[in-house]
């Protein structure tokens, strides 16, 4: 059973999540269509930032990921039966 806590941890990942597509939608999708002069572009990074940051998010998580992977393997080798 999740504890009042997991599930306020839970909520705000997931409304942390929702707010960060909302924001990565709006920015990549929508504000190119706007005029550049537009008050909304002031409150966004410039438009090369959209490729950069989740590549290099995509990359912290492969080295996450292969990082994790090579210690769970590496903990768990066993050693060579000499006959």
């Amino acid at each position: 059973m999740a504890t009042g806590a997991d599930q306020a941890v839970g909520m705000g990942l997931v409304g942390f999540s929702l707010l960060l597509f909302t924001y990565y939608t709006i920015w990549v999708i929508i504000l190119p269509f706007v005029d550049s002069d537009h008050v909304a572009h002031q409150y966004f990074l410039q438009r090369e930032y959209s490729v950069i940051l989740p590549g290099i998010a995509a990359l912290m998580l492969l080295l996450s990921v292969g990082t994790f992977i090579g210690v769970v393997t590496w903990k768990n080798r066993k050693p060579k039966k000499v006959d």
